[in-house]
């Protein structure tokens, strides 16, 4: 086998929440990218949801008062990451999350300044963003 067909087939875990997860607006990016589906999951209790523009949400790690949000994996051909990398709104990216099992996979997170001023969800801890709660601090 090549280098280069080596490398296409290197698949990558990748954990997704929002609009990314089976049945919602954003997960025609991850099949065009050829990644599939491998099992639902939750992150360990170390991370905040924030609605984006009531858009999409943005998942922070934080050092206390965390929840397990839902999550998706997903295993991606290493070339997808990078299509899906480039259609992510401007602020969120790719990180390290740990999951409640004690694994870490890699996973779409937040930056912290795109969440000022932002709508917290913590109450929609899978992952699903409904637009109409008014769930977190004002």
């Amino acid at each position: 086998m090549s280098l280069s067909a080596a490398h296409a087939a290197v698949e990558t875990l990748l954990a997704v929440n929002g609009t990314l997860m089976r049945g919602l607006e954003l997960n025609g990016n991850l099949r065009a990218a050829g990644a599939t589906f491998v099992r639902e999951a939750r992150t360990a209790p170390v991370y905040r949801l924030w609605s984006i523009g009531d858009r999409h949400p943005a998942m922070i790690r934080i050092s206390a008062g965390g929840a397990a949000i839902a999550v998706e994996i997903w295993s991606v051909p290493a070339g997808g990451l990078t299509s899906i990398l480039q259609q992510k709104p401007p602020g969120l990216g790719i990180g390290k999350v740990q999951l409640d099992d004690g694994s870490e996979v890699l996973g779409v997170l937040g930056e912290s300044i795109l969440c000022e001023g932002q709508r917290e969800i913590i109450r929609c801890a899978d992952g699903r963003m409904d637009i109409g709660a008014r769930d977190g601090p004002s």
